[in-house]
């Protein structure tokens, strides 16, 4: 009796080590999948598909007449959340163009939160959406913005969002 009762425990604990050691990795570290010739990096979250990339000042464009649209887009990363790499900013090249907010699905994944200024390739789908006050001041904080700068934010603002499955972060030259 003593005996079989020693071997539940001990097969409990080795289940709860298992699972444990399995949740310990970190959403931010890459995934190495697969990626066509001529795009070598690091990604996170699904592979990127290579067909078809857009520059994120297309958008808009490519949209117009739909309410959301499954693209492929490159761009320059402006801003990242400092306190996990949960979203990111993606700057657009045409300047008068709004920068699009970049969310990952499922929440399944982060990007490094020092990629500011870098080039980025992602997988998605895009839309808008009004975004409430609280979510933006959320977003500032995140940012390290200043108090002053988050109070601020006293409007929800019509965004162009993208959520993105997949984000490929290219080798740098």
């Amino acid at each position: 009796m003593l005996r079989r009762m020693l071997i539940v425990v001990l097969a409990a604990a080795l289940l709860a080590a298992c699972n444990s050691s399995a949740k310990q990795g970190s959403k931010t570290e890459a995934v190495e999948t697969a990626q066509p010739a001529g795009l070598s990096g690091k990604t996170f979250g699904a592979a990127v598909r290579t067909e078809a990339i857009i520059s994120s000042g297309e958008i808009a464009k490519k949209m117009e007449g739909r309410d959301s649209m499954e693209l492929t887009v490159a761009g320059t990363v402006q801003e990242v959340c400092q306190v996990k790499g949960c979203w990111m900013v993606v700057a657009s090249e045409d300047s008068n163009q709004e920068p699009v907010m970049v969310r990952f699905k499922d929440y399944g994944f982060f990007v490094p939160k020092d990629i500011a200024g870098r080039k980025v390739v992602m997988d998605g789908w895009a839309f808008r959406e009004v975004t409430p006050v609280e979510e933006l001041r959320h977003y500032a904080e995140d940012a390290g913005k200043s108090q002053e700068e988050i109070e601020a934010i006293t409007e929800p603002k019509d965004e162009l969002k993208f959520l993105a499955s997949g984000v490929l972060l290219p080798d740098e030259p």
